[in-house]
């Protein structure tokens, strides 16, 4: 809004501070005399006795308003004013004449395109008003130019923007945003690019936390709806009715607060997505109507009683055990099997232990870019414990875990253990607790020493040296090595 308006108070300011110039163009020296006589006070008059002289300063000099005489030799007013709408075609033209030829006038009319004839002879108050006028018309004029110029320059500035920003939502939610190297993730991958190019109806399932949504938006935005909208809903979120209104729309007065007639996201999606997550959530009459859109592609507002039709393609996802969900009654076997057309199924973390660093690692680095830290990396027993925690939160809880980190990091340079937060390390101690085996010696030293070759042995197989078992055991390197020598461990 601020550029277009700009433009106008810079039209108007340039219009006050400098007299318009006004081309008189007639072969008789008297009217040009009578004519600048009347004129020179308010503007700057310009005067030619011929056509071609006329057009000389057309183009020499910055004209607001051209009068010109019907009938002149070697060029006619009309053919005059031809050149100057060919020259400079936002200026206001006037033409002068001595008498009433129908013909000429019709002429000027049409190719010349005169704003007004002024009748010999004239008075000095009458020509002055006409011109006055014209010179109103020629400001509005070139106001309203400058404004479509400015407003074109906006359009192809939002444009490039939509652009720009349009390919960066591709990118990132394209499928190798999303990471993942094990061969859960492949089988994931595989099936994500096969159904991308078609419009079949999509369910995810996994617990919460893998990225359901994650999916659904690389599913989109690899497919060929990609230029349409994609919208997501949690079906969880709101209860029956709101959400009907939500997903369908709903007529002025349908219920208390419809205070005017609203589009629901079915019809905001049309021709693109609508992700349904937590579809698990919703009751039997919403999947009636849900039912409906996947059969017939039609929808009904509240309050409504016509229908409109949609070209909307469906991703849907739960948490849930749709299956379980039918066979107890809580969920149509009709509308399961419509949205399973095509079923996604998502790994939890604890399922794909092997992609825990790169994943640690892409969170840090995005973390560190929002929060202005510069943490490198991860020492080996802080990635250990990463990647020996149970992660019920799955992605999303490890994601939470390194942005707290970052933001309580300081200066530090490494994600070190005491950085993670206490619940995780407790988390982590439990699992290994769990997995101890408590010696049979009746001694309790040997016991002990049973318990730390166990654990030394241990850390040494999964971290690969003594060092990084050192540090994982938290004792030195050297201590670490007069331990082993004492209890006899190669």
């Amino acid at each position: 809004m601020s550029e277009p308006t700009d433009a106008i108070e810079a039209t108007r300011s340039q219009g006050s501070a400098r007299p318009h110039g006004i081309l008189l163009v007639d072969d008789e020296e008297a009217i040009l005399e009578s004519l600048e006589l009347t004129l020179a006070e308010d503007y700057e008059v310009f005067t030619a006795n011929n056509g071609r002289d006329g057009l000389a300063i057309l183009e020499r000099e910055d004209v607001s308003l051209v009068i010109v005489d019907q009938v002149m030799p070697e060029m006619s007013g009309v053919e005059f004013l031809e050149q100057v709408i060919e020259r400079k075609p936002r200026t206001i033209r006037m033409m002068l004449t001595g008498y009433a030829d129908v013909t000429s006038i019709v002429r000027a009319i049409n190719d010349g395109r005169i704003y007004r004839y002024i009748q010999k002879p004239w008075e000095p108050d009458e020509l002055r008003l006409d011109v006055k006028r014209a010179l109103e018309s020629f400001e509005l004029s070139s106001e309203n130019a400058q404004l479509a110029d400015a407003l074109a320059a906006a359009n192809d500035k939002l444009r490039d923007e939509n652009l720009y920003l349009r390919r960066e939502v591709e990118r990132q939610y394209a499928f190798d945003q999303i990471i993942g190297e094990s061969p859960a993730m492949q089988r994931v991958f595989d099936v994500m690019e096969k159904v991308a190019q078609t419009d079949a109806t999509v369910l995810i399932g996994g617990e919460t936390g893998t990225g359901k949504d994650l999916v659904a938006r690389a599913i989109h935005y690899s497919g060929p709806r990609k230029e349409a909208r994609f919208v997501a809903q949690n079906c969880g979120a709101l209860p029956d009715t709101l959400l009907e209104s939500e997903l369908f729309g709903h007529k002025r007065g349908a219920f208390t607060g419809a205070h005017a007639d609203k589009k629901g996201l079915f019809e905001i999606a049309d021709h693109g997505t609508i992700f349904l997550d937590e579809i698990g959530e919703t009751e039997p009459g919403m999947q009636v109507r849900l039912l409906r859109v996947l059969q017939d592609g039609e929808i009904r507002p509240l309050g409504s009683s016509e229908t409109r039709k949609v070209d909307v393609r469906v991703i849907a996802a739960t948490n849930r055990d749709l299956r379980k969900a039918v066979d107890e009654g809580r969920f149509r076997e009709d509308l399961y099997y419509r949205l399973r057309v095509v079923e996604v199924s998502l790994p939890s973390l604890r399922e794909r232990p092997e992609d825990i660093p790169a994943l640690a690692h892409h969170f840090l680095d995005l973390a560190n870019e929002r929060m202005n830290r510069e943490l490198k990396g991860f020492t080996n027993a802080a990635m250990d414990l990463l990647c020996s925690c149970p992660w019920s939160g799955n992605v999303r809880e490890l994601e939470n875990e390194i942005e707290r980190t970052v933001a309580l990091a300081g200066d530090a340079e490494m994600v070190g253990v005491e950085m993670l937060s206490e619940h995780l390390r407790a988390a982590h101690d439990a699992v290994m607790a769990a997995s101890i085996e408590i010696p049979r010696e009746e001694d309790m030293n040997q016991a002990v020493d049973s318990l730390k070759r166990a654990m030394i042995l241990r850390a040494i197989e999964e971290t690969g040296s003594k060092t990084r078992a050192a540090e994982r055991l938290g004792i030195p390197r050297q201590s670490l090595q007069k331990m082993m020598k004492r209890l006899e461990i190669e």
